[in-house]
Protein backbone atom coordinates (compact mmCIF):
# COMPACT_ATOMS: atom_id res chain seq x y z
CA UNK A 1 0.00 0.00 0.00
CA UNK A 2 1.39 3.33 -0.49
CA UNK A 3 0.38 6.31 1.06
CA UNK A 4 -0.55 9.94 -1.02
CA UNK A 5 2.48 11.06 -2.81
CA UNK A 6 3.43 13.32 -5.43
CA UNK A 7 6.24 13.49 -8.07
CA UNK A 8 6.15 16.78 -9.04
CA UNK A 9 9.27 19.08 -8.75
CA UNK A 10 9.69 20.43 -5.32
CA UNK A 11 9.15 24.49 -6.83
CA UNK A 12 5.99 22.84 -7.89
CA UNK A 13 4.77 20.91 -4.72
CA UNK A 14 5.58 24.51 -2.71
CA UNK A 15 3.82 26.54 -5.21
CA UNK A 16 0.67 24.16 -4.96
CA UNK A 17 0.82 24.46 -1.59
CA UNK A 18 1.06 27.94 -1.67
CA UNK A 19 -2.38 28.29 -3.64
CA UNK A 20 -4.12 25.65 -1.19
CA UNK A 21 -3.26 28.36 1.59
CA UNK A 22 -4.15 31.09 -0.49
CA UNK A 23 -7.36 29.82 -1.00
CA UNK A 24 -8.00 28.36 2.49
CA UNK A 25 -7.47 31.95 3.78
CA UNK A 26 -9.73 33.50 0.82
CA UNK A 27 -12.38 30.80 2.55
CA UNK A 28 -11.85 32.15 5.86
CA UNK A 29 -13.99 35.06 5.70
CA UNK A 30 -15.98 34.11 2.31
CA UNK A 31 -17.04 31.05 3.61
CA UNK A 32 -16.08 27.12 2.64
CA UNK A 33 -13.96 26.74 -0.40
CA UNK A 34 -13.24 23.78 -2.61
CA UNK A 35 -11.01 22.82 -5.44
CA UNK A 36 -10.18 20.45 -8.08
CA UNK A 37 -7.69 18.30 -7.60
CA UNK A 38 -6.60 16.62 -11.05
CA UNK A 39 -4.11 13.81 -12.00
CA UNK A 40 -2.64 13.97 -15.80
CA UNK A 41 -1.62 10.88 -17.50
CA UNK A 42 2.20 11.36 -15.72
CA UNK A 43 0.20 11.11 -12.77
CA UNK A 44 1.25 15.10 -11.92
CA UNK A 45 -1.31 17.16 -9.56
CA UNK A 46 -2.81 20.19 -10.63
CA UNK A 47 -5.21 22.51 -7.90
CA UNK A 48 -7.46 24.54 -9.25
CA UNK A 49 -11.36 25.79 -8.89
CA UNK A 50 -11.70 25.81 -12.24
CA UNK A 51 -12.61 22.69 -14.54
CA UNK A 52 -8.63 21.92 -16.87
CA UNK A 53 -8.34 21.49 -20.46
CA UNK A 54 -9.84 18.38 -21.73
CA UNK A 55 -6.37 16.65 -21.67
CA UNK A 56 -6.77 16.50 -17.95
CA UNK A 57 -9.04 13.84 -18.06
CA UNK A 58 -9.29 12.19 -14.69
CA UNK A 59 -11.10 14.34 -12.11
CA UNK A 60 -9.44 12.49 -8.86
CA UNK A 61 -11.48 13.95 -6.20
CA UNK A 62 -13.06 17.33 -4.92
CA UNK A 63 -11.41 18.15 -1.61
CA UNK A 64 -11.89 20.89 0.89
CA UNK A 65 -8.82 22.71 0.95
CA UNK A 66 -6.25 21.93 3.59
CA UNK A 67 -2.90 21.03 3.25
CA UNK A 68 -2.17 17.99 0.54
CA UNK A 69 -2.09 14.54 2.29
CA UNK A 70 1.45 14.39 0.84
CA UNK A 71 2.68 17.55 2.57
CA UNK A 72 0.93 16.89 5.81
CA UNK A 73 3.75 15.37 7.81
CA UNK A 74 3.95 14.50 11.73
CA UNK A 75 4.10 17.63 13.12
CA UNK A 76 1.15 19.80 11.34
CA UNK A 77 -1.58 20.70 13.48
CA UNK A 78 -4.40 18.32 10.90
CA UNK A 79 -2.21 15.25 11.69
CA UNK A 80 -2.73 16.55 15.56
CA UNK A 81 -6.60 16.75 14.29
CA UNK A 82 -7.04 14.00 12.51
CA UNK A 83 -5.30 11.29 15.14
CA UNK A 84 -7.36 12.49 17.96
CA UNK A 85 -10.59 12.18 16.34
CA UNK A 86 -9.80 8.43 14.64
CA UNK A 87 -8.29 7.26 17.50
CA UNK A 88 -10.72 5.77 18.98
CA UNK A 89 -11.87 4.05 15.92
CA UNK A 90 -7.89 2.73 15.06
CA UNK A 91 -8.08 1.40 19.02
CA UNK A 92 -11.56 -0.37 18.92
CA UNK A 93 -10.28 -2.04 15.64
CA UNK A 94 -7.12 -3.43 17.53
CA UNK A 95 -8.93 -4.83 20.11
CA UNK A 96 -11.75 -6.38 18.23
CA UNK A 97 -8.94 -8.37 16.36
CA UNK A 98 -6.45 -8.50 19.09
CA UNK A 99 -3.95 -6.77 17.06
CA UNK A 100 -1.48 -4.26 19.30
CA UNK A 101 -3.25 -0.78 18.88
CA UNK A 102 0.85 0.60 19.09
CA UNK A 103 0.88 -1.45 15.71
CA UNK A 104 -2.09 -0.45 14.14
CA UNK A 105 -1.46 3.16 14.49
CA UNK A 106 1.89 2.74 13.32
CA UNK A 107 0.86 1.58 10.37
CA UNK A 108 -2.06 3.68 10.13
CA UNK A 109 0.71 6.59 10.39
CA UNK A 110 3.16 5.69 7.57
CA UNK A 111 -0.23 4.88 5.05
CA UNK A 112 -1.93 8.10 5.96
CA UNK A 113 -0.41 10.17 8.44
CA UNK A 114 -3.94 9.55 9.95
CA UNK A 115 -5.72 11.23 6.45
CA UNK A 116 -8.97 10.02 5.81
CA UNK A 117 -8.49 11.80 1.98
CA UNK A 118 -4.82 10.23 1.05
CA UNK A 119 -5.23 8.32 -2.31
CA UNK A 120 -2.27 6.89 -4.49
CA UNK A 121 -1.88 6.65 -7.99
CA UNK A 122 -1.92 3.18 -7.48
CA UNK A 123 -5.57 3.44 -6.24
CA UNK A 124 -5.01 3.07 -2.47
CA UNK A 125 -7.46 4.97 -0.29
CA UNK A 126 -8.01 6.20 3.19
CA UNK A 127 -6.63 5.70 6.51
CA UNK A 128 -5.20 2.30 5.91
CA UNK A 129 -4.50 2.72 1.80
CA UNK A 130 -6.67 0.05 1.03
CA UNK A 131 -6.21 -0.97 -2.41
CA UNK A 132 -9.34 -2.03 -4.69
CA UNK A 133 -8.89 -5.86 -4.46
CA UNK A 134 -8.20 -6.08 -0.92
CA UNK A 135 -10.95 -3.68 -0.42
CA UNK A 136 -13.25 -6.15 -2.11
CA UNK A 137 -11.87 -9.16 -0.55
CA UNK A 138 -12.87 -8.10 2.96
CA UNK A 139 -16.03 -6.65 1.91
CA UNK A 140 -15.60 -3.20 2.53
CA UNK A 141 -17.91 -1.27 0.24
CA UNK A 142 -16.98 2.69 0.85
CA UNK A 143 -12.83 2.67 1.47
CA UNK A 144 -13.33 6.31 2.05
CA UNK A 145 -15.51 5.65 5.43
CA UNK A 146 -12.55 5.18 8.06
CA UNK A 147 -14.84 2.94 10.31
CA UNK A 148 -14.72 0.40 6.65
CA UNK A 149 -11.56 1.23 5.70
CA UNK A 150 -9.67 1.10 8.95
CA UNK A 151 -11.59 -2.53 9.80
CA UNK A 152 -10.89 -3.95 6.48
CA UNK A 153 -7.09 -2.95 6.72
CA UNK A 154 -7.06 -4.02 9.97
CA UNK A 155 -8.23 -7.54 9.20
CA UNK A 156 -6.15 -7.66 6.35
CA UNK A 157 -2.94 -7.11 8.44
CA UNK A 158 -4.35 -9.65 11.10
CA UNK A 159 -4.70 -11.82 8.34
CA UNK A 160 -1.22 -11.37 6.82
CA UNK A 161 0.11 -11.62 10.53
CA UNK A 162 -1.41 -15.43 10.79
CA UNK A 163 0.01 -15.96 7.39
CA UNK A 164 3.49 -15.18 8.09
CA UNK A 165 3.53 -16.72 11.35
CA UNK A 166 3.09 -13.56 13.61
CA UNK A 167 6.74 -12.47 11.38
CA UNK A 168 5.77 -8.87 12.05
CA UNK A 169 8.94 -7.39 9.26
CA UNK A 170 7.27 -10.18 6.87
CA UNK A 171 3.60 -9.09 7.51
CA UNK A 172 4.49 -5.49 6.73
CA UNK A 173 6.23 -5.94 3.71
CA UNK A 174 3.38 -8.03 2.55
CA UNK A 175 0.83 -5.10 3.57
CA UNK A 176 3.18 -2.51 1.14
CA UNK A 177 3.86 -4.99 -1.41
CA UNK A 178 1.31 -7.77 -1.39
CA UNK A 179 1.80 -11.64 0.27
CA UNK A 180 2.83 -12.63 -3.17
CA UNK A 181 5.78 -10.65 -3.82
CA UNK A 182 7.02 -12.04 -0.08
CA UNK A 183 6.33 -15.41 -0.72
CA UNK A 184 8.01 -14.96 -4.33
CA UNK A 185 11.53 -14.02 -2.48
CA UNK A 186 11.64 -16.93 -0.48
CA UNK A 187 9.59 -14.85 2.56
CA UNK A 188 11.88 -12.19 2.96
CA UNK A 189 11.35 -8.55 2.66
CA UNK A 190 11.47 -8.27 -0.98
CA UNK A 191 14.24 -5.90 -2.05
CA UNK A 192 12.17 -2.92 -3.58
CA UNK A 193 13.39 0.61 -2.19
CA UNK A 194 9.45 1.50 -1.51
CA UNK A 195 8.89 -1.41 0.71
CA UNK A 196 11.99 -1.67 2.46
CA UNK A 197 11.90 2.11 3.15
CA UNK A 198 8.21 0.89 4.81
CA UNK A 199 8.93 -1.82 6.77
CA UNK A 200 11.87 0.66 8.50
CA UNK A 201 9.29 3.69 8.73
CA UNK A 202 6.44 2.00 10.58
CA UNK A 203 8.58 -0.29 13.04
CA UNK A 204 10.49 3.40 13.76
CA UNK A 205 6.91 4.32 14.65
CA UNK A 206 6.04 1.17 16.34
CA UNK A 207 9.32 1.93 18.98
CA UNK A 208 8.77 5.83 19.20
CA UNK A 209 4.64 5.14 20.10
CA UNK A 210 6.68 2.54 22.98
CA UNK A 211 8.68 4.84 24.61
CA UNK A 212 5.87 7.89 24.67
CA UNK A 213 4.20 5.17 27.24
Amino acid sequence: MRAAVTDRPIAVRAFAFGLAVLLWAVGATAGSVKALKYRNADGHVTYTDTPLREHYQKLVRVIRFGPDPAQTRFSTKDYLRNRAAFTRLIDDAAQRLSLRRELLHAVVQAESAYDPDAYSRAGAVGLMQLMPDTAQRYGVSNSWDPKENVDGGARYLHDLLDRFDQNLRLALAAYNAGEGAVEKYGNQVPPFPETERYVKKVLANLQSARADD
